[in-house]
């Protein structure tokens, strides 16, 4: 068979364009806006960009394009282990090691401590990181806690809070009981005054705490001090940049005190290590570390340090505001997805949190997978044989480069205010953070960021999972934890407490009209919708009419009737519907479409559709229905829910 000759002259090879249109931004934009015209996008969006009406807008003013190709070109992101780091600072990567598998633990017993511990290092962990003094483990105790760790091999990192002198002494204690020369000691204090007082509401004070780390560094060159942590911002509902910029702050806070309290630069550098959070948004965090390394690499040019002592220690620890209490076994999707992405990202230093750690202290089954987890990816996925794996990606390279701008953008506003400290103890980081809050809460109550297991596809026979409150968890008001599932999953707990008390989960009726091709579509949808907050349906099959619909209402005990079917179907009966639902006793009529005037005035109280306010709609039946007897029970409770 003679084989057709391609496009370049004497290879021989098939040429498989052959006969196809040139592919080219402009054809792919014709074909966008023919497929947009048929959904229903307005012409004048249409005009001359139609990929807008596909991007997405970040927390940080950027919009996320559908398609990203080589005009405008991406700055140079230069080579691994040479500045501006941006492609990680080692030239070979992660190849012969992968990254630092860092296990969380926040037990304040420290027999329990002790053999948690053991069995971490023991299965593929490589440091630890303790929760020390507060609620956690006293600091009296952690040498007991440490007794079967060789301390010269595996560092511990702590998380002190306010006890970071005691803690820090018993650490430094504990590698003297172990025979540890000061020389060969490589663990990390972790002393962070912002992340303290911020979380306090107080106004920190830096300089205390560097002049008493500058006393323990003397002999060991190998001791960490400060950890300059943006998951407080994460955690906290803020934004990539705003972390980014509060990260750069907090170090270059650290920086400054260290060199005032008798460090060079170069040393005060070495001995502060970053901490961003790593969340089911891969490219982000990609992005993320990508962008952080960079600016970090620009604050240490500005200070006069050479360019092979820039380096950052980049710790990526699992997003706490993306874990859900409910279907928690979701959150193992979720911190795979997290960890391969700190992973890519270049993070030296990686923390996958168990997937019952939003319920309370992590049983040893869900350390174990947390641990397994990042093992797996390194040992069986092979991910950190490849050196920068995003790199030159037009996508990835295009958003390293916007975060790295709004994120610096956000570290001149707060130096620009006094610095970290200030920005911390005037309320102004707190200020910009609940300003990017809001508008994500908006977000996840009209559903528009989805939550699986959650705000969508919910499971009301779930078995909930109890766990011992872990005495670490921060509960402050003023730096909270706002884990995204929070406000729904204050609704299941109400459905739940009745449930336990009454034997009856609160329930809707769904008034499904017509035929099962008119409303299964519609009544799915308000089934998932109601369960999101904890509300089981009855569903009595096909009803022909508003007489149908009243005497199986009546029937089935209940306040609230959903009213489902085709827009076909409600333009001949939900006015006439909705009136007997009100006559045969309904305290909410809900209709499961697009707000209509005429329905409103017909007695329906609101509209279950996609972008609704789910949060203040199930708030409202939550509501009503505790403060109903539970309805009596029926097969169909539930059915479909």
């Amino acid at each position: 068979m003679d084989v057709p000759e391609s496009g370049a002259a004497g290879t021989g090879a098939p040429n498989l364009a052959e006969g196809f249109p040139e592919a080219t931004p402009q054809r792919w934009r014709e074909l966008v806006a023919g497929v947009l015209r048929k959904s229903g996008v307005p012409e004048e969006k249409l005009a001359d960009t139609p990929e807008s009406a596909l991007a997405t807008h970040t927390y940080d003013g950027f919009d996320i394009e559908p398609l990203y190709t080589a005009e405008p070109p991406a700055a140079d992101p230069g080579f691994p282990g040479l500045p501006p780091f941006t492609r990680g600072y080692r030239p070979g990567g992660g190849v012969t090691d992968g990254w630092d598998i860092r296990a969380r633990h926040t037990d304040a017993d420290p027999a329990v401590l002790r053999r948690r511990l053991h069995a971490d290092l023991m299965n593929g962990v490589g440091s630890l990181w303790i929760a020390v003094g507060g609620a956690g483990l006293p600091p009296s105790s952690l040498g007991e806690a440490l007794t079967d760790v060789y301390l010269d091999l595996a560092p511990v990192v702590l998380d002190p809070g306010a006890d970071h002198a005691d803690a820090a002494t018993a650490l430094l204690r504990a590698h003297a009981d172990a025979g540890v020369p000061d020389g060969r000691v490589v663990s990390h204090l972790g002393i962070d005054p912002l992340t303290t007082a911020a979380r306090a509401g107080e106004r920190p004070d830096v300089m205390d705490p560097a002049r008493f780390a500058v006393e323990l560094a003397e002999g060991r060159p190998g001791l960490g001090l400060f950890v300059a942590d943006g998951t407080l911002v994460h955690n906290a509902g803020g934004s990539e940049a705003q972390e980014l910029g509060f990260a750069i702050a907090a170090g270059t806070a650290y920086l400054r005190a260290l060199h005032a309290a008798g460090l060079d630069v170069a040393g005060a550098a070495s001995r502060i290590g970053f901490r961003l959070a790593a969340n089911a948004d891969q490219f982000s965090v990609i992005a993320k570390l990508r962008a952080v390394r960079g600016m970090w690499n620009q604050v240490l040019a500005a200070a006069g340090v050479p360019g092979d002592q820039r380096r950052m220690s980049l710790h990526a620890a699992t997003s706490e505001a993306m874990m859900t209490r409910r279907d928690a076994h979701v959150n193992m999707l979720r911190t795979t997805v997290a960890c391969f992405a700190a992973g890519v990202g270049g993070a030296d230093a990686v923390t996958v949190a168990p997937f019952d750690s939003a319920v309370g202290l992590p049983d040893d089954f869900a350390r174990r997978i947390a641990r397994n987890t990042q093992s797996l990816l390194i040992e069986e996925s092979h991910l950190a044989r490849v050196i920068d794996p995003a790199g030159g990606s037009f996508y990835v390279e295009a958003l390293t480069r916007d975060l790295y701008r709004t994120g610096w953008e956000f570290f001149q506003e707060l130096e620009a205010a006094g610095g970290a400290a200030e920005a911390v103890g005037d309320g102004l980081l707190r200020e910009r953070v609940d300003q990017v809050w809001e508008r994500r809460r908006r977000d996840l109550a009209h559903r528009a960021s989805p939550l699986t297991g959650v705000s969508e596809y919910p499971a009301l026979a779930e078995k909930r999972l109890v766990r011992e409150a872990d005495p670490a968890a921060v509960t402050g008001t003023w730096f909270p934890v706002r884990r995204y599932a929070g406000d729904f999953e204050a609704l299941r707990d109400r459905g739940d407490a009745r449930e336990d008390a009454t034997g009856s989960r609160p329930t809707a009726f769904l008034a499904t009209l017509g035929p099962v091709a008119a409303h299964t579509a519609r009544a799915s949808f308000a089934a998932n919708l109601l369960a999101a907050g904890g509300v089981a349906v009855e569903e009595p099959g096909p009803l022909a009419d508003a007489h149908d619909a009243a005497v199986a209402f009546a029937a089935s005990g209940c306040r609230v009737a959903v009213i489902c079917s085709s827009d076909r179907v409600y333009a001949e009966h939900a006015e006439s519907v909705a009136r007997a639902l009100r006559g045969a006793g309904a305290r909410r009529v809900l209709l499961a479409g697009p707000p209509r005037d005429a329905y409103r005035e017909a007695g329906v109280d609101a509209f279950a559709h996609r972008g609704c306010d789910a949060v203040a709609l199930l708030t409202d039946l939550v509501d009503v229905l505790a403060s109903e007897p539970p309805a009596p029970p029926t097969t169909a409770q539930g059915a479909h829910a």
